[in-house]
């Protein structure tokens, strides 16, 4: 068995889940928001909001009624929203006051006085009692199909010991026929003192399953023996470029595969069918909708893509997807441009994702300098330059946007390079490079990314994360780690998003994340880093404006403006006027997608 050329075993590993769900039988289905468990609805006419003709108040507690929003059509009659702090994108400290929705889009954003321009040509008035409004967020970079699968796998992010950790994937297995695989995890090793799993941690307790559970940045897994054995792997297996086979002293294999040789574990596992693939997708949407996410980039491969595709058919779309494939498959991606388009504003088409590198929890980040606590190891790059130039290169000719991984610093540098001579020899157009997470920047690159236009794309909350134990990996390479307030200084675009499943896909905790800087530890209560802390006002506009714009979707989204998509969400609280410290603790009370609701709290 030969790897993948390329990593996309981080995708390749979760699609092939072997998790049974319940059926849809070629029924629409909606949501319990209490147990995410299906129900058909049946000859349900949906008006775009629960209530009464005219000036009745809108009290925001009204249940639940979540439902695909693309199946509806919209209702010609004008709602106004009035009595709001509406998020203002041009003047964070002028907020709006009121906005007018007709089907899908805004008609108008204005203060006080548009409540009185419209009261009488309104069909609904929605008064909504002093609440924060923001324009739905935007998650610049998720793994949704994978993410919709995490939600019913085995969930190992918190456990604390090495006990723990048995005693969990010992529980899931008792839910699970024998012979089924265990899948999911989001371990963190770091939680019980730094050690690695091994598979021998397993193979006693869970004899009968093969188990393969990622760390939580997803660069690296275990398998226990069984696992090994469904792959055909044995001591013997060779080692493949831009992976790494953890063994022991006597070059017995401990379970730990990273990066391109996950490949070899992910092969062998069962495909999941199309019908759970669906599923995992609708109860991706639910969840995050429910955290106020309207949209997201979706980087995964060409099994996610159909599956958003026939939702979208289905007219089960509640999250705007756009999405990614890898990059070496850039030519069959063209191919079904030529033949699809590059769809619509549900769905849309065209980008590309690559790995550079692999992660810094996983000693797989590429540095120019060794890791502190590893002398002999700078971590490693994924691909080839000279490979990675031409396969960008390519996809850039055609048309397609690049959104390409890279952590450590010699990944981001190396990336840069690529970018630039691409420019240079392609020509100058708008083609808005992304570097998906660029966490840790040598000080010669950061103005490149403005006199490039390369994008940002980040996720503060591996921040608050990383910062527990990052010093310890790199030193005082963490004063340019997550350099968000740098990176605004040099004028470069920032876009926000989660990394879920890595991460949860909650935009609030990004924003808190962003502008405290406070580790979740609780050992940085000024902020790990604190000069990179940014204004909440930078903060909401990187998981929104910004995020539509590093997308190809401003003129569409991203603000509260007449003309654009009525995707927007309805607060507990006034992100600017409360205590960045208490930001994480704000509700999301409703979440409209096109002008309909797709979630309430209450």
């Amino acid at each position: 068995m030969s790897p993948l050329h390329s990593f996309s075993s981080l995708v390749i590993y979760q699609l092939k889940a072997f998790f049974y769900r319940t059926k849809i039988n070629g029924k629409r289905t909606g949501y319990n928001k209490i147990s995410f468990k299906p129900f058909t609805i049946k000859h349900l006419s949906i008006k775009p909001l629960s209530i009464k003709p005219l000036s009745i108040t809108l009290l925001l507690s009204l249940p639940l009624l979540a439902y695909s929003t693309t199946s509806n059509k919209q209702s010609p009659a004008l709602t106004l929203y009035t009595n709001g702090i509406i998020w203002n994108t041009e003047q964070p400290s002028n907020p709006h006051k009121a906005f007018v929705v007709k089907g899908n889009r805004f008609v108008a954003v204005g203060d006080k006085s548009l409540a009185k321009r419209y009261q009488d040509k309104v069909q609904h008035t929605v008064d909504l009692k002093g609440r924060f409004v923001v324009p739905g967020f935007i998650d610049s970079h998720v793994h949704f199909l994978i993410g919709g699968y995490r939600l019913s796998q085995v969930k190992l992010r918190d456990a604390k010991t090495k006990r723990e950790f048995i005693q969990r994937i010992t529980a899931k297995s008792k839910q699970l026929k024998p012979g089924q695989w265990i899948i999911g995890g989001d371990w963190d090793h770091e939680n019980w003192g730094g050690n690695l799993p091994h598979r021998d941690w397993l193979d006693k307790a869970v004899p009968d399953h093969p188990v393969w559970v990622t760390r939580l940045d997803g660069h690296m897994a275990l398998a226990n023996s069984k696992a090994l054995e469904l792959a055909g792997i044995n001591n013997e297996v060779k080692d493949v470029k831009g992976g790494d086979i953890v063994r022991d002293k006597t070059g017995r294999i401990t379970g730990i595969f990273k990066d391109n040789a996950m490949a070899y574990i992910a092969n062998a596992i069962p495909e999941a069918s199309a019908q759970q693939n669906q599923q995992a997708l609708l109860d991706a949407m639910t969840y995050v909708n429910q955290q106020g996410v309207t949209s997201v980039v979706d980087m995964a491969d060409f099994t996610s893509l159909n599956t958003v595709k026939q939702l979208h058919n289905n007219q089960q779309l509640s999250v705007r997807v756009y999405s990614h494939v890898p990059l070496n498959q850039w030519q069959a991606l063209k191919q079904y441009i030529e033949q699809n388009g590059r769809g619509d504003q549900w769905h849309k088409v065209g980008g590309l994702k690559a790995f550079v590198d692999g992660s810094l929890g996983s000693h797989t980040a590429a540095f120019f300098q060794p890791y502190n606590d590893q002398p002999d190891d700078k971590g490693f790059l994924v691909i080839e330059p000279e490979k990675l130039l031409q396969q960008v290169q390519g996809a850039d000719k055609n048309n397609l946007n690049l959104s390409i991984h890279a952590i450590g610093d010699k990944a981001i540098h190396t990336l840069l390079n690529v970018y630039e001579k691409v420019i240079k020899t392609n020509g100058e157009k708008d083609r808005r490079f992304r570097i998906e997470h660029a966490q840790h920047i040598a000080e010669k690159d950061f103005k490149r990314f403005a006199e490039l236009n390369v994008i940002a794309s980040m996720q503060p909350y591996h921040a608050i994360d990383d910062g527990r134990w990052a010093e310890k990996l790199i030193g005082n390479r963490i004063n340019t780690t997550y350099a968000f307030n740098s990176l605004l200084k040099q004028d470069t675009t920032i876009a926000f998003g989660s990394d879920w499943f890595v991460a949860p896909p909650k935009p609030l905790m990004t924003i808190y994340a962003a502008v405290t800087r406070r580790t979740l530890d609780g050992k940085n209560p000024d902020g790990w880093v604190a000069k990179e802390k940014i204004s909440v006002a930078e903060a909401i506009n990187a998981h929104t404006i910004h995020a539509a714009y590093a997308s190809f979707s401003e003129q569409d989204k991203g603000s509260i403006e007449t003309g654009k998509l009525a995707d927007f969400v309805v607060l507990s609280d006034n992100l600017n006027a409360i205590d960045p410290k208490t930001i994480k603790n704000v509700e999301v009370l409703k979440t409209f997608v096109d002008g309909i609701e797709v979630y309430s709290k209450y």
